[in-house]
């Protein structure tokens, strides 16, 4: 069985053991990595030079006991037998809290949500009204009624995923160079982490697997590697007092050399995996509206969530070089990394007891207790970990407050200039009632239109038309955008509809992706985008057209159309390099309809259709003015704006709008880079928005 098919597993009834087995071997590396690196400095990091004055063995055992019990309840108790089964559609982490509570609750903060997203198969699992008159009804009530709790839940889970960032900085750093530091020990011959990684990884494993790796191997060997460093202490730190305390100490001087190789690969392993997180955690903020535009290039088209993206990979090196330098010991750094773990651990919790009355529906108490019991133990680890707080600790909040502004800044800039577009948009009557004054003419081709809005047309479409009176034969108005799912099925991605009469040839097409979906804007996809649409008129739309004026909200209803992937009897679109299979689908039981003969055409294209009911004329007429466009190109029009607080604005907003989110419009990627839009088709419309 392939990986892509073992990723998935959580989706399948059943397992076979072979697979389960092979996924938890995977996930030894991948989400255990970071805690398996844990024993190389958890004891220096803790103990410092103070053991050196201890003539007692009472703070080691301390110290061991306090581990046993930290790894017996915040991983196995709480993250392995409770917070695993919260798993989005198969997917963990944060933003799979937060995205089911926005299922369940409607609290989501993307404004291009509809309400026939939740028609989406992924979206409905599990959601069960509660009764209006329990207390998970009113809690629900409250969470849609107010804006203010809606924002805080949005910001609980920014704060989750700053902190990850912080870890991707902080772990890397102190994993190898607590590994590293091993080697002037070989050579002279003399906070303890829990990453939430096997949650936020568990899109890539299943549920079973990770607990099987945690229980069998990973929990007992952690056990066993604090006990003989325990054991060691005990026995050592009051014989020699240039004694040193660590990891290497605790290791036979003849396999000191191996066990250093080995811990720098497990440092170089768990960093990679950390890192490897903190790519999926922005690509998933991104994907929400809540970081800015960066290129994710992923490096893997059978595995999933393999991805790379090269800005936040610089800038996480840079930042993990200047916190090596800057503290150049392990103790400072445990104390910033710890506070990093333990904020993400008291964030999980938080949003957990809400998973555990809105989407579980169980007893309110339940949920106390459950914030209760693992919620006043990280409080106390929180407050440890502050009185830290220039001892190392105030790194991690610093890079918080950093992304945590990023982040705020983009979403609230987004959002504005979303109301912004909604408000101006137009109806399709007063654009084309402007052609006879502007001498408005269509030219051939298709004119995909690429918006924010899933309704209306946008005003940059309308200040296009005002200076270059000429619009496409045909014109789609497009909206990619991402629903509070981590993935959307193929034949449910797009949804199409008609804007205005037939004659018009005006559509609009709603591309939707999970969070955590892959966006492949190539080729296939302008194919795949040309055949539903063609599917739509095919199907969808026959006696509209002649429909009076109480169908116009008809008119403007959308159907969710598959991909030619999904629904081999649709429509499909042949080229010259498929005449071919046309020829053969053609005498069997598929009808095509051909392009007219034009003078050196850049390529003959063919619509085959299935037999089917007959089909209307005016139906044959769309699908062959749809096919010509096809022929003479698509051209790809993007809105680049240019935002500017309105006047009146207050010195914050002005501040927040003019400096903040221009400055990261203007420095991260543009949409066309981030769509893959071929350059040489592309038309970019500049407007300046007053927001």
């Amino acid at each position: 069985m392939d990986l892509e098919t073992g990723i998935h597993q959580n989706h399948f009834k059943k397992e076979s053991w072979r697979t389960v087995l092979t996924l938890a071997y995977q996930s030894l590396g991948v989400v255990y990595g970071d805690l398996s690196t844990s024993p190389l400095y958890v004891y220096t990091s803790t103990f410092a030079d103070d053991i050196e004055h201890s003539e007692t063995n009472e703070e080691i055992y301390g110290i061991l006991s306090f581990v046993f019990w930290t790894l017996t309840i915040v991983p196995l108790l709480k993250y392995v037998f409770i917070v695993l089964k919260a798993d989005d559609n198969g997917e963990g982490g944060t933003f799979a809290l937060y995205s089911l509570l926005c299922r369940h609750a409607r609290v989501n903060p993307l404004p291009s949500s509809q309400v026939v997203d939740e028609d989406l198969s992924m979206y409905k699992n599990d959601i069960i009204n509660p009764a209006p008159s329990t207390l998970s009804a009113r809690l629900k009530s409250a969470l849609e009624k107010h804006r203010v709790l809606q924002k805080f839940l949005l910001l609980l889970a920014l704060i989750g995923a700053c902190m990850v960032i912080g870890d991707g900085v902080l772990s890397p750093a102190i994993s190898v160079f607590s590994a590293v530091s091993g080697i002037e020990l070989a050579m002279s011959k003399g906070h303890h982490q829990c990453s939430e990684a096997m949650f936020a990884d568990l899109g890539h494993f299943s549920q079973l697997s990770i607990k099987i790796a945690f229980t069998s191997i990973v929990y007992p060997s952690l056990i066993l590697a604090y006990m003989g460093q325990a054991a060691y202490l005990s026995q050592n730190h009051v014989v020699d007092n240039n004694y040193r305390i660590g990891f290497y100490v605790s290791v036979p001087e003849r396999l000191r050399w191996p066990v250093l190789i080995l811990a720098i690969l497990a440092a170089v392993v768990g960093s990679q995996a950390i890192i490897t997180g903190t790519f999926s955690i922005i690509k998933q903020c991104s994907a929400l509206g809540c970081f800015p535009r960066v290129k994710i290039v992923h490096i893997s088209s059978k595995t999933h969530g393999q991805i790379y993206i090269p800005e936040i990979n610089w800038i996480l090196m840079l930042l993990c070089l200047a916190v090596t330098i800057g503290f150049r010991d392990t103790k400072s750094m445990g104390n910033a990394a710890g506070l990093v773990v333990i904020t993400v651990m008291l964030v999980t919790t938080c949003l957990m007891s809400l998973v555990i009355v809105l989407c579980w529906h169980q007893s309110v108490i339940l949920a106390i207790c459950f914030i209760l019991f693992f919620g006043t133990l990280e409080v106390l680890y929180l407050s440890a970990a502050l009185i830290k707080f220039l001892e190392g600790a105030w790194v991690p909040i610093a890079l918080s407050f950093f992304f945590m502004s990023v982040m705020c800044v983009w979403h609230y800039g987004t959002l504005r200039q979303y109301e912004f577009d909604l408000q101006n948009t137009v109806s399709v009557d007063r654009l084309l009632s402007l052609g006879p004054g502007l001498g408005i003419v269509r030219v051939g081709g298709i004119g995909l239109i690429h918006t924010d809005l899933v309704s209306g047309i946008p005003s940059i479409f309308s200040h296009f038309v005002t200076n270059i009176p000429a619009f496409h034969q045909v014109l789609v108005f497009l909206c990619v955008k991402t629903v509070s799912i981590a993935h959307v099925k193929h034949e449910e991605r797009f949804l199409v509809g008609h804007i205005g009469l037939r004659e018009h040839h005006i559509y609009r097409c709603v591309v939707r992706y999970g969070y955590r979906d892959a966006r492949v804007d190539d080729v296939k996809f302008e194919n795949d985008l040309i055949c539903s649409i063609a599917e739509y008129i095919r199907t969808g739309r026959e006696g509209l057209d002649n429909a009076g004026e109480d169908s116009v909200k008809q008119r403007e209803e959308m159907m969710v159309v598959g991909t030619p992937s999904t629904h081999l009897d649709g429509i499909q679109v042949c080229e010259d390099n498929d005449v071919a299979n046309t020829e053969l689908a053609s005498t069997s039981e598929l009808r095509e309809i051909q392009s007219p003969p034009v003078i050196k055409p850049r390529k003959r294209v063919r619509f085959v259709i299935p037999k089917s009911p007959e089909i209307d004329r005016n139906v044959q007429d769309e699908l062959r003015a749809l096919m010509e466009a096809r022929v003479a190109g698509v051209a790809y029009i993007m809105g680049h704006s240019y935002v500017r607080a309105k006047q009146g604005s207050s010195l914050m907003k002005k501040m927040v709008i003019n400096f903040g989110y221009d400055f990261l419009r203007r420095n991260c990627r543009t949409n066309t880079y981030v769509l893959n839009v071929p350059p040489a088709s592309t038309l970019e419309v500049g407007m300046v928005c007053h927001i």
